[in-house]
């Protein structure tokens, strides 16, 4: 079998000059790339190389991005099972216990005995999807460490709520039933 060279010039395509003028720029180039050191660079392998690192750059990157989303559904559900599991039913209040909810005001209506709860910091108050909801402190506690915006009450008592021995106003007691 002849090769492809020997083969054009017997079927008339390219004459002996034309194909000894390639053979000599072949060698040419092999030996200019030898005597130089370097390696013929095939640029199509390497714009190959580069989009399949492009590529895989922006699966890392989408990946990520979904993994992400993911998380964050996982810890939406954490926060919704914590809160229908452990809610506390406030059927009967009669108190309007009121609140804010970013710029809005909003009211809950509990019982005596929630709202002194809810005052003392013993149940908070928090967030499911549009409604609200009472839950214990410490489940309130679990939630505010997956979500630090779901918990809207959370009253704690703090070293300022203590009674100052030199406080003139410690004899005076604030009404429970001050309501703003």
């Amino acid at each position: 079998m002849a090769s492809l060279q020997e083969q054009l010039l017997k079927a008339g395509m390219v004459d002996k000059k034309k194909a000894k003028q390639l053979n000599q720029e072949k060698r040419k180039q092999v030996k200019q790339a030898k005597g130089t050191g370097q390696v013929l660079v095939d640029e199509g392998k390497e714009a190959a190389k580069r989009a399949l690192a492009d590529k895989a750059e922006r699966d890392r990157e989408l990946n990520r991005q979904r993994q992400a989303e993911a998380d964050k559904k996982a810890i939406q559900a954490q926060i919704i099972q914590l809160i229908t599991l452990n809610k506390i039913d406030r059927k009967n209040g009669e108190i309007a216990y009121q609140f804010t909810d970013g710029k809005k005001i909003k009211k809950l209506y509990v019982d005596a005995l929630l709202q002194t709860q809810l005052i003392k910091g013993v149940i908070a108050l928090v967030k499911l999807k549009d409604g609200y909801e009472l839950v214990p402190a410490i489940i309130a506690d679990k939630i505010k460490q997956r979500d630090d915006s779901a918990v809207l009450v959370h009253n704690t008592q703090s070293a300022s709520d203590v009674v100052a021995e030199d406080d003139p106003y410690a004899a005076y007691q604030i009404p429970d039933d001050l309501m703003w």
